[in-house]
C-alpha cells in the first residue's frame, strides 16, 4: 500500500478524485494531479446490497438500488475532500463495473428513484454478474448471424453475453410492462453517475466509448449502435429506443461537464471541478497499472477483466474471436483496447469460504457453551482468518498427492467464448480429500482459466509480452499469484496501488482538467509503479501444464454434458475454436 501523502499548502497545488464503483462497495481516492501521490481514500459498503435486497442468487438475479450508489458517493467523496481546499480539486471521474445498465426517465433519473418503482428490481441497475438474460443472449447470437445484415457482434468477440447491455434490456422489457412503458432510455452505470454529477441534459450527454463499444455493440463503421431494423428484429419492444439513446461516444479523458451546483454542495466541492467521461473499472485500472502495447493487465477481484492494448494500425481490421470486445480508445485514446475476463475469480474462493463457514452461521447458534456475544466474536475471528489459513494449508499440499481437479465456471464462462449457462464442477474426489486440497484445486482452476485467455489472444495473433496484476487478489494472496505465475510460466508484476481503478479514473480526470496533455503523459507522471514480481517456479511448470491439459479435457466434457442435458439455456457458441 502506498502511504497516504500529506496535502501540500502550495497555493498552486491541484488534486483530482477517482471514484471506483465495485461490486460490493465504492471507494474515492484523492490524488495529487501532477505526481499521482495518494493523499486520502475512503470506502463505503452498499447497505442494501450487503443484505442482498432485490437479489435472487438462485435465479442469478443481482440488482443494485441507486440509493446505495448515491449514499456511497456522498460518504466517500466528502471524506477525502476534507483533506484539501475544495478549490484545489480540479477534476473528478467515475469508473464502474460493467455492463451494469439501468432504466431512466426523460430527465435521466433512475426509475428506482421515481414513485411506484422504488422497490422494483427491474427498475434498478442490473449488475454485471446478473445472468437472467441467458435466453436473450442466445437469441442475439443466433439472429446476428441469420438476419441477413451486418453481424453486430463481430467487434465484441463474435459472441454476445448475458452480462451485457442489450441482453439485459431485452430481458427486463419482456418481463416488466411497467418498466417498458416508463423507461425513456437506458444508461450504463458509469454514464448515469456522470450525468448525475453534471446535472446535464440526457439528449446531449457524452456517453462512454468504453462502455458502449465493449457491451452495447457500438462501432463507428456502422454509425454507432446497431440499426433500428436489427434491434426490432431482436425484439419488437425495443422499437424506438435507439433514437432515445446516443450516436456519438467519447473517451474517458474528455470533459463531460462541470459539477452541478447541487452536487458541488453535496460533495463539498465547487462548480469549477471538471467531470470526465465515465469508464469501466478494469480499463481505468489498466491505465493506473501502466499498461503499454501488448501488456496484459489482469484486474483481479470477484471476477477478472484482462485488458490488452495494441496500436490500432498494427491490428488493423483483424477480429479477435471469443473475447469481450475490441474498441478504439477504450483504454488509451489512439490505441485499440481489447478486453477478456473470467466471471468468477475471487468469487469462486469466496463461495468455498461460505461453504466451509456454514456451521459458524447455523450450527453455532445452538451452542450451549458459548453465549451470543461469544458466538459473534468467534464467527468474526474465524471469517477473518479462514482464507489465510486455507491458503497456507493449500500451498503445503503436494500436487502429486492430490488429483482433485475443478472448473471455475460457477458464474459461467466469460472468455474465451462467452457461455454463462455453464456451471462449475469437480472431479477425482475421494474419502481422503480434504478442504485444503479442494481449495488448492479451486485456485488452480482460476489460474487455468487465465491461461486459456492468454492462449486465445496469442492464437489470434495478439502477443502478450508481459502480465501485470492489480486488484484485491493480486495484492493480498501470495499463494494465488505464485500459482498463477507457475501456470502461465510468466513473471507477473504487481502494481503498487491498492486502488488501481480509482487511480486510473483520477488519471483520466487529470487529463480532462488540463493538468496533463494526454493519458500517456498522465500515466507516466501518476502511475503507481510496481511493488514486486512473481517469477515462475521451473519445478512446477511441467506438472501444471499436464494438469492444465486435464482441465481443458474436463471442461470440454462438462460443456458437452451441459448442452446435451439442457440444464440451462446456454448462450450459443457458433464458432468452434477447438
Amino acid at each position: 500500500m502506498q502511504t497516504p501523502q500529506t496535502a501540500t499548502s502550495d497555493p498552486q497545488a491541484a488534486y483530482v478524485i477517482g471514484v471506483d464503483y465495485g461490486t460490493d462497495s465504492v471507494r474515492a481516492l484523492l490524488v495529487d494531479a501532477r505526481t499521482g501521490a495518494e493523499v486520502a481514500q475512503a470506502v463505503h459498503y452498499y447497505a442494501r446490497w450487503k443484505k442482498l435486497e432485490f437479489c435472487n442468487p438462485a435465479r442469478n438475479q443481482f440488482r443494485q438500488h441507486p440509493l446505495d450508489h448515491i449514499e456511497g458517493l456522498e460518504a466517500t467523496v466528502r471524506k477525502v475532500v476534507a483533506h484539501v481546499p475544495a478549490a484545489q480539486v480540479v477534476g473528478i471521474a467515475v469508473d464502474t463495473t460493467g455492463s451494469t445498465p439501468g432504466p431512466v426517465n426523460e430527465k435521466g433519473v433512475s426509475l428506482a428513484l421515481t414513485p411506484g418503482f422504488e422497490n422494483n428490481p427491474n427498475a434498478m441497475f442490473v449488475l454485471w454478474k446478473d445472468h437472467t438474460a441467458l435466453e436473450e443472449a442466445a437469441e442475439i447470437n443466433l439472429k446476428a448471424r441469420t438476419w441477413g445484415g451486418e453481424d453486430f457482434t463481430k467487434f465484441e468477440g463474435g459472441i454476445y453475453s448475458s452480462e451485457w447491455f442489450w441482453a439485459k434490456i431485452m430481458h427486463v422489457v419482456r418481463e416488466d410492462e411497467a418498466v417498458l412503458k416508463a423507461a425513456h432510455s437506458w444508461l450504463e452505470h458509469c454514464d448515469w453517475l456522470t450525468l448525475l454529477l453534471t446535472g446535464g441534459d440526457l439528449a446531449t450527454f457524452k456517453h462512454s466509448r468504453c462502455a458502449a463499444g465493449h457491451k452495447a455493440m457500438w462501432h463507428e463503421s456502422w454509425g454507432g449502435l446497431p440499426s433500428e431494423e436489427f434491434l426490432t428484429h431482436l425484439e419488437p419492444k425495443l422499437a424506438g429506443l435507439r433514437s432515445r439513446l446516443f450516436e456519438e461516444t467519447f473517451t474517458a479523458d474528455q470533459v463531460a461537464g462541470n459539477l452541478s451546483a447541487e452536487w458541488a454542495e453535496r460533495l463539498g466541492l465547487t462548480t469549477n471541478t471538471v467531470v470526465a467521461v465515465g469508464s469501466f473499472d478494469a480499463h481505468a485500472g489498466a491505465v493506473a497499472g501502466e499498461i503499454e502495447a501488448y501488456s496484459m493487465v489482469k484486474v483481479m477481484g470477484t471476477s477478472t477483466c484482462d485488458i490488452v492494448v495494441a496500436p490500432t494500425a498494427e491490428v488493423g481490421s483483424h477480429l479477435v474471436a471469443g473475447i469481450c470486445g475490441q474498441v478504439d480508445g477504450s483504454v488509451i485514446p489512439g490505441m485499440l483496447g481489447l478486453e477478456a475476463g473470467q466471471s468468477a475469480f475471487g468469487d469462486l474462493l469466496a463461495w468455498f469460504r461460505q461453504i466451509v463457514e456454514w456451521p459458524l452461521h447455523n450450527v453455532l447458534l445452538h451452542s450451549k457453551v458459548l453465549n451470543a456475544e461469544q458466538q459473534a466474536a468467534l464467527r468474526d475471528e474465524m471469517s477473518d482468518i479462514l482464507l489465510v489459513e486455507l491458503s497456507k494449508a493449500a500451498a503445503a499440499v503436494d500436487p502429486e498427492e492430490s488429483a482433485v481437479l475443478a472448473l471455475d465456471w460457477v458464474n459461467g464462462r466469460r472468455t474465451p467464448d462467452a457461455n454463462q449457462g455453464l456451471k462449475g464442477a469437480m472431479m477425482n474426489l475421494t474419502m481422503g480429500t480434504n478442504a485444503p486440497q479442494i481449495f488448492r484445486a479451486l485456485v488452480e482452476a482460476i489460474c487455468y482459466g487465465s491461461k486459456q485467455i492468454v492462449e486465445r489472444f496469442e492464437q489470434e495473433g495478439i502477443p502478450v509480452k508481459q502480465v501485470i496484476g492489480i486488484g484485491g487478489v493480486a495484492k493480498k494472496s501470495q499463494f494465488v499469484m505464485q500459482t498463477l505465475a507457475d501456470v502461465l510460466n510468466r513473471p507477473i508484476k504487481i502494481a503498487v496501488s491498492e486502488q488501481a481503478p480509482a487511480l486510473g479514473a483520477a488519471i483520466y480526470a487529470a487529463v480532462a482538467a488540463g493538468i496533463h496533455e494526454d493519458v500517456l503523459a498522465a500515466q507516466r507522471a501518476m502511475g503507481s509503479g510496481f511493488a514486486e514480481t512473481y517469477e515462475p517456479n521451473p519445478a512446477r511448470v511441467a506438472d501444471y501444464q499436464a494438469r492444465y491439459e486435464q482441465y481443458q479435457a474436463f471442461g470440454k466434457f462438462v460443456e458437452t454434458v451441459t448442452l446435451k442435458e439442457g440444464e440451462t439455456t446456454s448462450e450459443t457458441t457458433l464458432v468452434d475454436h477447438a
